[in-house]
C-alpha cells in the first residue's frame, strides 16, 4: 500500500494548482500527449473550470473520463459531455470511454468516492478485482442510484492504478471517515482495493 499524503482545506483554486502542477512536470518531461483521468459528479467541476484556466500546453493533453452514464453527451448525466465543454475550447482532446478502449498510462489518475466507498462506477457489488485482465468495462451499479439509473462505463482498478499519481479530492465528514478507514485497512470496499494495490503517491484534498 502507498503512503497517503492528506492536505485538510484545500479549496477548488488551491487543487487546481496542484493538478496543474503534475501535468506541467509531465509535459515538461516528454515531448508526446499526457494523458490525465477525471470524475464526474458535482466536486470536480469547479476544480476544472479553475484547471483549464492555467497556462499548460493543453494541445498535448488527453483527458479521460474515469466513469461515465450509458447516455447522449448532451444528456445532463453525461460527464463526457460536461468534461468535453469544459477542455476542447483549452485545445485539449477528451477521450470517449467504450469497451474496447484502450487507456494510456496517466500522470494523474484524480478519483472521488461515494459514502458506500465506490471509486469511478465501481460500486461495492460489482465487486471490482485488482488483476481484472479489463481496462474497461460496462456494469449495471445495484441498486441503481435514483438520481443517475443508468448502465456505466467504468475505468476498472488496473487501469486507474497505471499512473505516475493518485489523486482524491473527498467533501464531507462520513466520506472522510470512509477514505481514512480504507487507508487504514479496515475495510474491502472498492477505494481500499485500490489504495491497498497501489504503489504511486496518493494524494487527498480534503
Amino acid at each position: 500500500m502507498a503512503d497517503v499524503t492528506m492536505i485538510s482545506g484545500a479549496d477548488a483554486g488551491a487543487v487546481a494548482d496542484w493538478l496543474a502542477a503534475r501535468i506541467g512536470a509531465a509535459l515538461a518531461a516528454t515531448a508526446g500527449p499526457v494523458a490525465i483521468a477525471v470524475p464526474g459528479g458535482s466536486t470536480p467541476f469547479p476544480i476544472m473550470e479553475q484547471l483549464v484556466a492555467r497556462a499548460l500546453d493543453w494541445s498535448r493533453v488527453v483527458v479521460w473520463p474515469g466513469d461515465d452514464r450509458i447516455v447522449p453527451e448532451d444528456h445532463a448525466a453525461s460527464n463526457t459531455g460536461k468534461i468535453r465543454a469544459l477542455f476542447e475550447p483549452v485545445g485539449a482532446q477528451v477521450a470517449t470511454l467504450s469497451e474496447d478502449a484502450r487507456p494510456p498510462h496517466f500522470a494523474v489518475a484524480w478519483l472521488g468516492m461515494g459514502d458506500d466507498g465506490h471509486i469511478a462506477s465501481l460500486f461495492p457489488s460489482t465487486d471490482p478485482q485488482v488483476d481484472d485482465p479489463r481496462m474497461v468495462r460496462r456494469l449495471t451499479p445495484d441498486p441503481l442510484p435514483p438520481e443517475a439509473p443508468f448502465d456505466r462505463l467504468t475505468l476498472t482498478i488496473p487501469a486507474l492504478l497505471a499512473t505516475d499519481e493518485l489523486l482524491f479530492v473527498i467533501r464531507g465528514e462520513n466520506k472522510l471517515k470512509v477514505f481514512e478507514a480504507a487507508a487504514r485497512g479496515e475495510h474491502d470496499l472498492p477505494v481500499a482495493r485500490l489504495l491497498r494495490a497501489a504503489s504511486r503517491d496518493v494524494t487527498c484534498f480534503t
